[in-house]
């Protein structure tokens, strides 16, 4: 095992009300940096919706905590599970400041791919990143995702249909991997 493996700096943690008011202030704070890949719940009810979200059957969410602090240092949703013959879900995920380009985000998509293709039994995962936002399609590309083209005014973000490059990782490829370290 290798000394960057041993070294947990994150656990999961399932989206709780409790994190309401340390999630809130965490957004205000990273507004500069989600800006303009994302719009993260920004209001209470907002937050509550994506506790609920996270607790339905086509849903999983994670919030990326320190192990030293237990701050919360971003969250992780796997968006529309499909059952049946197709196993998948789309990925989603975001950094919170002052947790960004730590790796701490690495290390917990890590974790959720682990369970994504362990427990929850998925056989792949799409992740969609907008062209310009080289931090995220280096993180997906670092974890063993493949670019698979180029959706064209894929997603509404901020009130503009936007460009995202599809990423994809099937649990074959993620289990080769870790198996390499």
């Amino acid at each position: 095992m290798s000394a960057r493996r041993a070294a947990v700096r994150v656990r999961l943690e399932q989206p709780s009300r409790k994190r309401e008011s340390e999630f809130l202030e965490r957004v205000r704070a990273s507004q500069g940096l989600h800006r303009p890949w994302l719009q993260a719940p920004r209001t209470q009810a907002q937050f509550r919706e994506l506790v609920a979200r996270a607790r339905a059957d086509r849903h999983a969410s994670f919030f990326v905590c320190t192990t030293e602090t237990s701050e919360l240092a971003g969250v992780i949703n796997l968006n529309e599970i499909v059952r049946g013959l197709f196993q998948s879900a789309y990925l989603g995920y975001y950094a919170f400041e002052p947790f960004s380009g730590l790796g701490y985000m690495s290390e917990g998509l890590g974790l959720v791919l682990d369970q994504a293709f362990g427990a929850l039994g998925l056989h792949r995962l799409e992740a969609n990143v907008q062209p310009g936002n080289l931090r995220s399609s280096r993180l997906v590309s670092e974890l063993g995702f493949r670019l698979e083209g180029l959706s064209p005014r894929y997603l509404k973000i901020s009130g503009r249909w936007r460009d995202h490059e599809r990423w994809a990782i099937l649990a074959d490829d993620w289990r080769a991997k870790r198996a390499r370290r």
